[in-house]
């Protein structure tokens, strides 16, 4: 796997993966001495190139110069994620119904890191995956967030309500998301750009939860919608 862009790598060294190689562009200034010397710590090896060659190698063209070699994105399990929680009021999970565009999955976990959430979760099918791009989009953020790639998200909604998660579908027509109370541990669903949350999985859902609009056009897009969700949790929690 490839991992392309300055804020990318850098995140990328913080985590301790292994790394096999970096291809830093020869006399490129800037962020890309810290990356030399952070590889150099890290006793990760570096080679200078030129910039036709990150230009032959990069997949995104939009390497800004760096590109780390790692292996394949490493998914978590969905009870490694419940176990560890990193905030004493409560759990706090994003999962994906539908979410295909690499985009916004990106945003959706730089999003989900962000607001401290514990974990994000995927389905196997009709979801986009952890690649080079959804990395670089998150701006490294998917280097720190737990996904969990899981084989039908219904069942993780069931499993997370067994372990005490409430679980939201954010979707139009439901409650007034600003009078929920995010006591406890928290899981919110965030729909595909198209279809939204399915029909199935918003009926297996404890609530669903709307966020009220004011202009004329009539929905978000996901990782937006997600943002202004999740910072409801997380403005919710610091009041407890």
């Amino acid at each position: 796997m490839k991992t392309e862009g300055r804020n990318a790598v850098i995140e990328l060294l913080k985590t301790g993966k292994n790394i096999d190689k970096i291809l830093l562009e020869k006399g490129a200034q800037g962020s890309i001495s810290l990356i030399f010397a952070e590889a150099r710590k890290k006793n990760v090896r570096v080679q200078f190139v030129d910039r036709q060659v990150l230009d032959k190698e990069s997949e995104t063209r939009r390497h800004q110069g760096v590109i780390a070699f790692t292996t394949d994105y490493e998914y978590f399990d969905l009870d490694e994620i419940i176990a560890k929680k990193k905030s004493e009021k409560g759990g706090f999970i994003v999962l994906c119904d539908g979410i295909e565009d690499v985009h916004n999955l990106g945003s959706i976990i730089r999003v989900a890191e962000c607001a401290g959430a514990d974990g994000v979760v995927i389905a196997k099918s009709g979801c986009a995956s952890v690649t080079e791009s959804v990395i670089r989009i998150s701006a490294g953020a998917a280097e720190h967030m737990k996904v969990a790639k899981v084989p039908n998200l219904n069942q993780a909604v069931e499993k997370l309500q067994k372990e005490g998660y409430w679980v939201y579908a954010l979707e139009a027509g439901g409650e007034d998301i600003y009078k929920e109370n995010f006591a406890g541990n928290v899981a919110l669903i965030v729909g595909g750009e198209d279809s939204g949350v399915k029909r199935l999985t918003k009926e297996k859902c404890d609530k669903v939860l709307s966020i009220p609009l004011q202009g004329q056009v009539n929905s978000l897009n996901a990782s937006v919608a997600l943002g202004i969700a999740a910072y409801e949790v997380v403005r919710n929690r610091l009041q407890l």
